[in-house]
């Protein structure tokens, strides 16, 4: 049957290239730091982000959780999105581990964080308040349907955080998609941030793995906690390969994911279709579509799955539709005729 999974863009597989580059890498064991295919994407991470070091680690909420861990103590707070992956869809874990408070803010720019919201979020000083330690910044938005963080906001927000001695953190999930859409480079965008997480498992089409990135001093540290939560891996180079391939070969195709979105809104918005798109937040590779009061979401995800279709729901009224490399523009444009069909 034909298929096309536009449930998330972690469904990608490895390229037969991809596959032997992997097959083929030099291993050692990364917990004495002796993988040299870790310490290459590794290097070349931060490289690439103009920052002193980078830490391989086996997924973007364990990279997210030591920027947390490595810099705030107990009974601090960080300010971050409602709608942020941080805060939902990292199962509490800032609160679990490194026993910080969330403090969410719902922006009302669509995802995308102003000025004054995060300056009325900032904690007086007082023994009985808690510290306002960290602002985190997530580019692309995943619950924002993929916006983009324009880099004029990014510095106005940093700069602000940092002027009352608040750390900087990039959640940089997709910030590859962010990258293509705005022609912002990726250390364009992490000159403003202290720490940077980043992912090869989505847009880039790796197996597995993300980066924490930051001074050599933070990464030492993030060692240590990586460690302590289980994710001291040994002759890992075998995946990490993967990354590394994708690093070196797969950033300059992220436009075409993100053409493939637009074209899959912009059919969904000229159909019958009950389902609402907002086309003007369609800015990288997630669309987002709004059903109406009534609908049981699920039934219809399931019987859509029938015809081919696999959509996620993210809400009891919120489809997500995420394009990647698996997937043909051609199989994103037959993939929305029959999600407007479907839902007519």
């Amino acid at each position: 049957m034909w298929i096309t999974d536009l449930r998330s863009d972690t469904l990608t597989r490895p390229t037969p290239e991809m596959r032997r580059f992997m097959a083929e890498a030099e291993v050692g064991d990364d917990v004495y730091s002796e993988d040299p295919t870790v310490t290459l994407l590794e290097n070349e991470t931060a490289a690439l982000l103009c920052k002193e070091a980078a830490l391989y680690c086996p997924t973007g909420c364990m990279t997210n959780q030591l920027a947390i861990a490595t810099y705030t103590q107990p009974g601090d707070e960080v300010i971050v999105e409602a709608d942020s992956h941080v805060f939902n869809y990292e199962t509490t874990a800032a609160s679990y581990l490194s026993r910080v408070q969330l403090n969410p803010i719902k922006a009302r720019d669509k995802g995308l964080l102003l000025v004054d919201e995060v300056g009325e979020a900032i904690r007086e000083t007082a023994y009985y308040m808690p510290r306002t330690r960290m602002l985190i910044i997530e580019n692309t938005i995943n619950r924002g349907g993929g916006r983009v963080y324009p880099l004029g906001r990014i510095q106005a927000l940093t700069s602000l955080a940092r002027s009352k001695g608040i750390i900087n953190h990039l959640d940089g999930a997709r910030l590859w998609n962010a990258c293509a859409a705005s022609g912002v480079t990726p250390s364009e965008y992490a000159e403003h941030f202290d720490t940077i997480s980043i992912c090869f498992s989505k847009g880039l089409g790796a197996p597995v793995g993300s980066c924490f990135v930051g001074t050599r001093e933070m990464i030492e540290s993030a060692r240590r906690y990586r460690k302590i939560w289980g994710g001291g891996m040994r002759q890992v180079g075998i995946i990490a390969a993967g990354a590394l391939y994708a690093l070196r070969n797969n950033q300059p195709r992220m436009t075409d994911d993100n053409h493939k979105a637009k074209r899959f809104a912009e059919i969904l918005s000229a159909s019958n279709s009950r389902l609402h798109v907002d086309l003007d937040t369609v800015e990288s590779n997630i669309v987002i579509m709004r059903a109406p009061d009534g609908i049981d979401v699920p039934a219809m995800l399931a019987s859509l799955a029938q015809k081919g279709v696999r959509l996620s729901q993210m809400t009891n009224t919120l489809i997500r539709a995420v394009t990647h490399m698996d997937i043909s523009l051609a199989h994103c444009e037959k993939a929305a005729h029959i999600t407007a069909e479907h839902f007519s």
